[in-house]
């Protein structure tokens, strides 16, 4: 009988997945943000495979080549530096910097919503240092941070974790106040489940769809936000290959190699449309009021 349990669930769970690769499917924008994050990522973890020149290498006698030219076919910064190197080792730090972060933030988002959720006594004090978190402009608060802890890429990740957390928090807050009262639910607690139990067992699994978009769009938040330090100064420093410092070093040469701050300017759009219309395709085909035609 548990064997036979076991395998109606894995049927389940495998009916509802495909059932939303489907939905997915019919969301051309969804598909064409996808194909990008999979590019991305392709090239962040091939990144010494398929770069043609070391991104940190200087060649004075080649700065500021135009794009097409032979042997850097998308050009040169002003240090002679290889832009197509440096752009898919830039990839590599903006995916890893957005995964970490957005991945730290759950943490601290989904603990603080489960808790809050769940414990009556507990919810007006969590969501006031929630509130009192929301009260901060979210880049303001990253760069309240960053200047505490110092100018660094890990100091960034953490940062943009923090901002994170409030966001999250909320949303799973919502998601378990809905679920928490459910018959199932309270007949776990008649029974003498733990609290323990009820909250990762039963209630966390059905959290999952909104903490998943979440952490989706997050993630082009958090691409975004690194950017915007680096490109103040704040995080990524030379010669470091981020998408942000890049524009940065390169809006002195807008006239003489207009490249250099467009090229990065580019894949900062890219990466940040492909999270935010595959969040956008997984809210409508996670969501059940939709139809779904077979």
């Amino acid at each position: 009988m548990a064997l036979e349990k076991k395998d109606v669930n894995r049927g389940k769970k495998g009916h509802f997945l495909l059932d939303t690769w489907k939905r997915m499917c019919k969301n051309k924008l969804a598909l064409i943000g996808i194909s990008i994050i999979l590019i991305q990522v392709i090239l962040a973890i091939f990144a010494p495979v398929l770069v043609t020149h070391n991104p940190y290498k200087q060649d004075l006698a080649s700065a500021k080549l135009g794009i097409g030219t032979a042997g850097h076919f998308l050009g040169t910064d002003n240090y002679g530096r290889d832009m197509w190197s440096r752009l898919v080792y830039g990839a590599r730090i903006s995916l890893i910097v957005g995964l970490t972060s957005v991945a730290l933030g759950l943490i601290g988002g989904v603990l603080l919503g489960l808790i809050s959720g769940y414990f009556k006594k507990l919810d007006a004090f969590i969501m006031r240092i929630v509130d009192l978190l929301f009260a901060f402009p979210g880049t303001l608060l990253a760069m309240l941070i960053i200047a505490m802890l110092g100018t660094s890429l890990v100091n960034v990740i953490i940062a943009i974790s923090i901002w994170s957390i409030p966001g999250c928090a909320r949303i799973v807050r919502g998601s378990v106040l809905s679920v928490k009262n459910q018959e199932y639910i309270l007949a776990m607690k008649s029974i003498g489940a733990s609290h323990t139990r009820i909250i990762f067992k039963h209630i966390l699994p059905n959290c999952t769809a909104p903490i998943i978009i979440f952490a989706t769009t997050r993630m082009a938040t958090a691409i975004l936000s690194c950017a915007s330090l680096s490109y103040l100064g704040l995080g990524a420093q030379p010669p470091s290959p981020e998408w942000g410092a890049m524009i940065a070093a390169g809006q002195d040469f807008m006239w003489e190699a207009p490249h250099m701050a467009i090229l990065p300017g580019i894949a900062i759009m890219l990466t940040v449309f492909a999270f935010n219309v595959v969040g956008d395709g997984l809210r409508d085909a996670l969501d059940p009021n939709m139809k779904f035609d077979s």
